[in-house]
């Protein structure tokens, strides 16, 4: 199946799947052998945008993320104008940084939201989104000479893609992401990672993190899924607690090199794990 070259993450995320897809494309079941594809961790989306499947439903639990997918769908032109306006200073940056910290937040307009986030993404130190317990985005300012704020391109040919296919976008928990799934469909499973050690613990994309006893909440969702057939690949850390938790279904190792981590000695190639219930 063709595919848009242009459709790709239009943002850096924690735990994004880009230098992966070539060890996850080989376990995905072929475009015809999929009814509609789930992904309830959409993070950047390197997968969705990898395989551009004509029907899917997609979600993740941050709402600002899902929000600026929504924007890119129904209102890129604006989206565009909007980021156009941004400066790349430090005193611009802690300016925006700081609307989630103002009272009326919630009355800023879904583009000028989306906008924020994509700027914010791209001049951060490291492209980190990170909130902190109070729900407010805490990476600082990034330094960098020259970001790519407004990749229109890009941005252009994934609001394509979005409206000329069958995709469902939602906001909500992951569990409720798959309530109409149906045999025949197919789901990847990307979640924040269990922490191999204390300074590899990111789960901060969001206000409620994501603890142990959600993953083991969406283990027991995998058996679920098996139970009535349908097929999962997810993706995790290879902690022990992971290895044991996922023991009774097929397990592959794969290197990836992980640049978020707040111990520099964490950033080499470090092995991870994807998890399937099928051939």
């Amino acid at each position: 199946m063709a595919t848009n070259k242009l459709v790709q993450p239009f943002l850096k995320w924690a735990g994004g799947k880009r230098q992966l897809i070539k060890e996850i494309e080989k376990y995905i079941p072929s475009s015809n052998e999929i009814n509609t594809y789930y992904e309830p961790f959409l993070g950047g989306g390197a997968v969705l945008f990898h395989l551009q499947p004509k029907k899917a439903v997609v979600n993740d639990y941050n709402t600002d993320l899902m929000t600026t997918y929504e924007v890119i769908r129904d209102n890129v032109d604006e989206l565009i104008e909007d980021l156009k306006k941004h400066k790349n200073t430090s005193e611009y940056f802690y300016e925006i940084r700081s609307w989630d910290r103002k009272p009326d937040f919630d009355k800023i307009s879904k583009i000028k939201k989306a906008s924020r986030l994509i700027y914010l993404n791209k001049t951060c130190f490291n492209g980190l989104f990170r909130v902190n317990s109070n729900g407010e985005f805490n990476t600082p300012f990034g330094n960098y000479k020259k970001p790519n704020i407004v990749n229109e391109k890009v941005l252009r040919a994934v609001s394509k893609y979005l409206n000329e296919n069958d995709v469902i976008l939602l906001n909500c928990d992951f569990e409720n992401a798959l309530i109409n799934i149906k045999k025949g469909d197919f789901v990847y499973l990307d979640p924040p990672y269990y922490p191999i050690s204390n300074s590899s613990n990111f789960t901060g994309y969001t206000l409620d993190g994501f603890s142990e006893s959600d993953q083991v909440r969406l283990k027991e969702l995998c058996d679920k899924l098996t139970e009535r057939g349908i097929k999962f690949l997810l993706s995790n850390s290879s902690a022990p607690f992971i290895l044991e938790l996922y023991k009774d279904y097929k397990i592959e190792f794969v290197k990836a090199r992980r640049t978020i981590n707040s111990n520099g000695d964490g950033r080499g190639k470090i092995k991870e794990v994807l998890v399937r219930n099928y051939e």
